[in-house]
């Protein structure tokens, strides 16, 4: 599925785009029946590996990577019910895959943004308030720290939903929250000090001597759309994290 960039990349399907997102009243949210998950970091991923090759198409390197882990059979039973939930009440042609590939778009294109603090571009796409606070955390970050908010799409190495709620004002207004977390590589010169725990990779790029060094951080990104009657079908980014850069 061909998913536009700009403000169009955040778009899943017909009924899915990010854009806008009416958030007055947010703060009066009744949040049951939903918990928050802690940031982890890359180190924390249990059973996580990565495999990398030389082999060449070309002159561009052949990469592969390999996945393994074991589910929380508590937590995914759980996201089924929401998503049950959200085709069933909300939208009856949500796909969960489909939207996890949207929102590693999404992902790729707000990080560069953000990288390049280009905040007006933002707007949109991520939730006013938000946008504040990010301005404020990356107007004192270093240029390295800067560089590795950014991931290529290529770089993604992992995503997968973390969280799901569904939320309700006391004016009848519906919500639907995801949050997604991604694993991503960085060439972005970091300090040994700042990022402990870290995973370091050396990855080939033009033969069996030359490598580069890359590192592998994790970021979390919480999507929220509003499926009251007569509301635009936008999803905006109201949450974000990278770890060990924007703690």
């Amino acid at each position: 599925m061909a998913l536009p960039m700009l403000r169009g990349c955040l778009r899943v399907q017909s009924t899915f785009g990010l854009s806008r997102l009416l958030l007055n009243g947010l703060s009066l949210l009744r949040r049951s029946g939903t918990s928050r998950l802690p940031l982890s970091s890359p180190a924390a991923v249990a059973g996580t590996a990565r495999r990398f090759s030389s082999e060449r198409d070309g002159n561009k390197p052949n990469q592969k990577v390999v996945v393994v882990g074991i589910p929380n059979p508590f937590r995914w039973f759980r996201t089924r019910i929401y998503y049950f939930l959200i085709r069933a009440y909300f939208d009856k042609d949500f796909n969960i895959e489909e939207f996890t590939e949207g929102a590693k778009q999404a992902f790729s294109h707000v990080s560069r943004l953000l990288s390049q603090c280009q905040f007006d571009a933002l707007e949109g796409l991520v939730a006013k308030d938000l946008i504040g606070k990010l301005q404020d955390k990356c107007g004192s970050l270093p240029s390295s720290h800067k560089k590795a908010l950014s991931a290529d799409s290529d770089e993604i190495m992992h995503t997968t939903p973390a969280d799901v709620g569904i939320y309700y004002d006391d004016d009848g207004r519906k919500f639907v929250s995801i949050l997604m977390r991604f694993w991503y590589l960085t060439s972005a010169r970091l300090p040994e000090d700042d990022l402990e725990g870290t995973r370091v990779f050396h990855v080939a790029v033009s033969g069996e001597t030359e490598t580069e060094t890359k590192r592998l951080l994790s970021a979390n990104y919480e999507f929220q759309r509003e499926f009251t009657q007569g509301v635009a079908p936008d999803w905006t980014i109201t949450r974000i994290e990278h770890s060990k850069l924007l703690d």
